[in-house]
C-alpha cells in the first residue's frame, strides 16, 4: 500500500513542487468542485478554480513532517487543508514509462540536450542524451522548474566547468551538466534517497567518476576556498532566500547562478536576496514558474 496526501491550496503548482521536493513519487491534480475546464487556447494549461494536489508517498515517509514543511513553504500557510488516504499498490514507474516520451532542450539550430526514458532512442546527430527514469527522488524534466534549468544548461558552454547542484533530487541537472562537458559536479541534497538516486543515475550515464555526492551536513563542512563556475539550485523560494549568502559564496567571480522552484510572484523577493552579489539576466518563465540566473560580480556591493 501507498499513502496519498491531498492538499487543498490556492497555489496548486507550488503544492506540486513542494510535494515532489518532499519525496512524492508522483503528483496529480484533480478538480475539487466538479467544474469543467473547456477547450483551452493553444499553449495554455488551465487549472480548475478549486484544485486538489495529490502526492503519492512510500509508506516509510513521515507525512506529518511533510505537512509541517508544506505549511512553512506554501504561501497559504495555516489555511492549507490536508487529507490522507491509502492507495492500492501498483507499479507506478512502469505505468509512467508507458506514457513517457523523450524531451529535448536547447536551440533548434544546434544539437539538443535530451532527457530519454528507457525504451527510447535518440537519432539526432551530436545530441547530448541523459538516460533517466522516474524514481523516489524529484527530477525527470517534466516540471517547469527543472525544464527551465535544463534549457539553461543546453544553451550555455559547460566544457571544463565545475558545477554545484544544490538540491539535486534525481541528479538530473548535475548529470546533464557533466554530459555537456563539465569536468566535475557536486550534488547535494537533504534527502538520503536523492543521493542514492543521483549515484545510480550517474552510473547509468557513465559520469559517476566526475560526480561527488554529499548530504547538506557533509557539504557544509567542506572548505569553500575553491568556488565553482556554476551553481544550480532548483528548490523553493524560502530556502533559496535563506541560503543566499552561502550559495553566493560558492560561486567564483564571473561564475553563474541558476535558481528555480520559484513562482513568478516570488521572483522579485528571491532576486533581491541575491542582489548584493549578482548581476541578473532576464528571467525565464514557464506557466506560473520563474527561473532566475545571474553572474557573480568581481566585487560585492
Amino acid at each position: 500500500m501507498w499513502n496519498e496526501l491531498l492538499v487543498a491550496s490556492r497555489y496548486p503548482d507550488f503544492a506540486e513542487e513542494a510535494l515532489l521536493a518532499q519525496g512524492a513519487v508522483s503528483v496529480t491534480m484533480t478538480d475539487a468542485a466538479d467544474e469543467p475546464v473547456l477547450e483551452p487556447a493553444p499553449g495554455a494549461t488551465p487549472l480548475w478554480p478549486h484544485t486538489i494536489t495529490r502526492g503519492l508517498f512510500h509508506p516509510e515517509i513521515d507525512l506529518e513532517q511533510v505537512r509541517k514543511v508544506l505549511r512553512d513553504l506554501l504561501p497559504d500557510g495555516d489555511e492549507l487543508v490536508f487529507e490522507l488516504r491509502t492507495v492500492e499498490d501498483k507499479d507506478w514507474i512502469n505505468a509512467w514509462l508507458q506514457h513517457a516520451k523523450p524531451m529535448r532542450f536547447g536551440a533548434a539550430e544546434t544539437p539538443g540536450l535530451w532527457i530519454c526514458p528507457s525504451g527510447h532512442r535518440i537519432e539526432e546527430a551530436g545530441a547530448t542524451v541523459v538516460q533517466l527514469d522516474p524514481g523516489l527522488a524529484f527530477g525527470t524534466g517534466t516540471h517547469p522548474s527543472t525544464a527551465m534549468c535544463l534549457q539553461w544548461l543546453a544553451l550555455h558552454t559547460l566544457a571544463g566547468k565545475r558545477v554545484l547542484d544544490y538540491g539535486c533530487g534525481s541528479g538530473i541537472l548535475a548529470i546533464a551538466a557533466l554530459k555537456r562537458g563539465a569536468v566535475h559536479a557536486d550534488a547535494v541534497d537533504i534527502d538520503p534517497q536523492a543521493l542514492i538516486a543521483t549515484v545510480g543515475n550517474a552510473q547509468l550515464n557513465d559520469v559517476h567518476e566526475r560526480l561527488r555526492c554529499a548530504s547538506v551536513e557533509q557539504f557544509t563542512e567542506q572548505a569553500v576556498d575553491q568556488p565553482v563556475d556554476i551553481v544550480l539550485a532548483n528548490i523553493l523560494a524560502k530556502p533559496l532566500m535563506q541560503l543566499a549568502p552561502m550559495l553566493a559564496q560558492r560561486v567564483r567571480a564571473g561564475g553563474n547562478i541558476v535558481l528555480a522552484g520559484v513562482l513568478q510572484s516570488q521572483a522579485d523577493e528571491v532576486r533581491g536576496a541575491y542582489a548584493p552579489w549578482f548581476d541578473f539576466d532576464e528571467d525565464s518563465h514557464q506557466e506560473d514558474w520563474a527561473r532566475i540566473s545571474g553572474t557573480r560580480r568581481v566585487t560585492s556591493s
